[in-house]
């Protein structure tokens, strides 16, 4: 992984801890939440101020989220919202943090002049012993204060603002008063600095978990499903679907019904053809690794070469996205992929909508010879499957990841998968999710590769 870590591409982006005062606040936080305390002089932090240099002092990476359901933080700058979730046991976690902070920026950004805000994603659970205490999951609290308790003084002095204009004759009472000047000393004149947090409350129905080996469960669709990313949880549970990864048409089905995807091409001479052919490179790539062929600065010319050379030991998935390429640029009739075909799930990426990122992330894991979508919507599968490449497939993609994504990482984020989707759960405006009755002629059709 060291070569990753390197090319910024594992623990990149992080917040530094780098002075006495940061490390300071940040250890009042840690002793607050945890009792724990670090003895670095620097370290980085992720979004949530989870740190994996204090992770290995403290032999111990899940300091801030035992139990993986209600994930503390602590947040020393506004910041933070640039960095990623390290460790993220749910794929929610990030951009609640993201929103919330957004939210409270200019709060936040005060907050943490002189103090560090810590808090807590609180659930309605504690635990997850069993898949069934996923469905109880539905709301995020997020609880946060400073570890001088500014926000819950402020909350308290309100109520003796309230109070004092509320009763009659409350000017006389002399203790009152005096607690409302003490309390006052701790938290400003809120009259015209108000002290208070905005949106502490997220639904979360539609959500990836890492528990149980990884499970994608979607409750708030038309048809629901739970997908599981190794072994289908057993039980009765409240879904239309409890599927696999290896139930293909099944979860092809599923995504037709509720309107989750649609081809990435979609009529001859469409630019987007040119994604096709970036997923064929990286098909060709694991194929010449397998066969021990140096991957070392090789062009797309030379890439297409070797392709020929090694034609007989190329998979069925550059089979289907060759074909779907042929039709893009040229004439003659489209060609009919089934649902068990598998370049199938390559051809498809999400439609706009508040889940684009969750079903970028599950189509990652059925196409996971595209390393680029499988690093880019789904870092904890891409770290795993790198760790069994052959060292040359490390040294290709670690160079093409550092050269073609790092570069410009929103832009091709915009490239592979259109514009940000509209998170605030409105219908969507665009994308095959507001045309419903359109039909897509390669997505769903269960017939034979022709």
């Amino acid at each position: 992984m060291k070569r990753l870590i390197e090319k910024g591409l594992m623990f990149g982006n992080l917040f530094a801890v780098d002075s006495p005062a940061l490390v300071e606040r940040y250890n009042r936080a840690l002793r607050h939440l945890t009792g724990l305390a670090t003895a670095l002089t620097e370290f980085h932090l992720d979004i949530s101020g989870y740190s994996p240099e204090i992770g290995d002092e403290l032999d111990d990476h899940h300091y801030l989220n035992h139990g993986g359901v209600n994930r503390q933080f602590i947040l020393l700058s506004t910041e933070q919202r640039h960095c990623p979730l390290l460790n993220a046991e749910f794929s929610t976690s990030r951009d609640i943090l993201r929103r919330f902070i957004e939210a409270n920026e200019q709060q936040l950004f005060a907050l943490t002049a002189t103090d560090a805000v810590a808090g807590e994603l609180e659930n309605s659970v504690l635990a997850v012993s069993t898949p069934e205490h996923l469905f109880d999951i539905r709301r995020i609290v997020v609880e946060a204060d400073t570890t001088a308790g500014t926000l819950a003084h402020a909350e308290r002095l309100e109520a003796l603002i309230e109070r004092f204009m509320g009763e009659e004759d409350a000017w006389l009472d002399e203790a009152l008063i005096g607690e409302m000047v003490e309390t006052a000393k701790l938290t400003g004149d809120i009259t015209r600095n108000p002290v208070r947090l905005r949106h502490v409350a997220f639904e979360q129905k539609n959500f990836w978990t890492a528990h149980f080996g990884g499970l994608y469960l979607f409750q708030d669709v038309k048809r629901s499903a739970l997908i599981a990313s190794t072994s289908k949880p057993v039980g009765r549970l409240p879904l239309n679907a409890n599927l696999s990864l290896g139930d293909r048409k099944g979860i092809a089905r599923f995504l037709k019904a509720n309107q989750l995807a649609e081809p990435i091409v979609k009529r001859h001479g469409a630019d987007e053809v040119a994604i096709l052919r970036q997923k064929m490179d990286f098909i060709i790539a694991d194929a010449l690794a397998n066969a021990s062929v140096d991957l070392t600065d090789l062009s797309r010319s030379d890439m297409r070469r070797l392709a020929a050379r090694y034609a007989d030991s190329l998979p069925k998935e550059y089979e289907g996205l060759a074909a779907m390429v042929r039709w893009a640029e040229t004439r003659g009739a489209r060609p009919k992929i089934g649902l068990e075909h598998p370049s199938y799930f390559y051809l498809l990426r999400a439609t706009d909508s508040p889940d684009r990122d969750l079903v970028n992330m599950l189509l990652a894991e059925l196409t996971v010879l595209d390393v680029r979508q499988l690093f880019i919507c789904h870092k904890e599968a891409f770290y795993r499957h790198y760790r069994t490449w052959p060292e040359t497939k490390k040294a290709y993609v670690a160079d093409l990841l550092a050269r073609e994504y790092a570069m410009d990482k929103a832009g091709a984020r915009a490239y592979l998968f259109g514009d940000e989707p509209d998170m605030s759960g409105g219908v969507p405006t665009t994308g095959l999710g507001a045309r419903a009755g359109i039909r897509d002629d390669a997505l769903g059709q269960d017939t034979q590769f022709a």
